[in-house]
């Protein structure tokens, strides 16, 4: 049976410390998870022109954020590199025609965040693929449609990102709680196109999605996941928002 692939909202840093409704439903999600052979992160933090694939054999945890507690930086995740994998994955872009390239890099805090939460004893080995955010989301469809067949090797294909992301708004003193509504909004109009499994091709004319996407690459990987789903319907695993304008919508594929 093929592996799961899941869209997390990673939200803040903090969420790796913050008992929030969010970082709760991540660790229950990951105790109900099966034990995959590897970790293929699609995550928000990594940009790059064209798509590139992580081969490091022993990924350094990165701290790509400022301004925020020691206890953050003072996190590490070693999970072990998925080399062979890595190149499994370049393969299938390569032959599916998007010309990628290789780089040793490191996890950002959009893959250990909720790694450290899924898998806390950081025992299975990981890899990232980037995002090319001069690309749009039928083409991050695409590519995601291109990784699917390593679910059928056992490789748990996780998006990470975020379903609403404009940090200008953000209200640090509201952990939890409601969202704005034009956050809400948008949220909503999101979680109904993922849960009938209806293409986000088009999801700039979705309501206020450019009040909550300044920039897309936060978004990107959520394409990319339906893609790899085969445009299948999700579960909302859970939903919720913080600090009034992150939505921290998880979602699952089977």
């Amino acid at each position: 049976m093929p592996m799961p692939v899941l869209f997390v909202s990673h939200g803040s840093p903090t969420l790796a410390l913050d008992p929030t409704p969010a970082h709760q439903a991540l660790r229950a999600l990951g105790q109900d998870l099966a034990r995959p052979t590897a970790v293929l992160v699609l995550s928000a933090h990594w940009e790059t022109a064209v798509p590139t694939v992580s081969t490091a054999a022993r990924p350094e945890t990165i701290h790509d954020f400022y301004g925020f507690p020691q206890a953050l930086f003072d996190i590490r995740y070693p999970a072990p590199g998925a080399p062979a994998v890595a190149a499994r994955a370049h393969a299938l872009l390569d032959a599916a025609g998007f010309a990628p390239a290789m780089e040793e890099r490191g996890l950002d805090h959009g893959a250990w965040v909720p790694l450290g939460l899924l898998f806390p004893e950081a025992d299975v080995p990981v890899f990232q693929v980037s995002v090319v955010p001069g690309r749009d989301a039928a083409w991050h469809r695409r590519l995601g449609a291109a990784l699917a067949p390593l679910r059928d090797e056992g490789v748990l294909i996780l998006a990470t990102g975020a379903v609403t992301h404009n940090l200008r708004a953000v209200a640090w003193r509201q952990k939890t709680g409601p969202g704005l509504p034009w956050v809400e909004a948008f949220g909503d109009a999101v979680a109904d196109r993922v849960t009938r499994g209806e293409s986000l091709d088009d999801w700039t004319a979705l309501p206020h999605a450019a009040d909550n996407h300044p920039s897309p690459e936060h978004f990107l990987p959520l394409p990319a996941a339906q893609g790899a789903a085969a445009g299948a319907a999700a579960k909302a695993v859970h939903r919720s928002t913080e600090y009034a304008a992150l939505r921290m919508d998880v979602y699952r594929w089977a």
